[in-house]
């Protein structure tokens, strides 16, 4: 299953819905500090998570979410990139 490429804003909830369709789970069994790559999360599918959310206007790179491996770190990331744009 691929993240959904539709260019709507990107909150918790859609990344939880994107990870959790990359591992074939439901949303409800992605955890905010769960350990994605313990989860089977690899590079290669993160990266198509980057390329899916950046379609989302945030300049969001692979090396951010590399530093941090929950949702909730993630989220962090995207909250600070999503708030540097709107001040842009």
């Amino acid at each position: 299953m691929t993240p959904d490429t539709r260019s709507a804003a990107l909150d918790i909830e859609r990344m939880r819905a994107d990870v959790a369709g990359m591992l074939g789970e439901a949303p409800e069994a992605i955890g905010d500090d769960d350990n994605l790559i313990d989860l089977g999360l690899d590079s290669m599918r993160v990266l198509g998570l980057v390329l899916a959310w950046s379609n989302t206007g945030i300049a969001l790179e692979f090396s951010h979410l590399a530093e941090h491996a929950t949702l909730a770190g993630w989220w962090r990331v995207v909250q600070r990139l999503q708030a540097s744009t709107e001040r842009a």
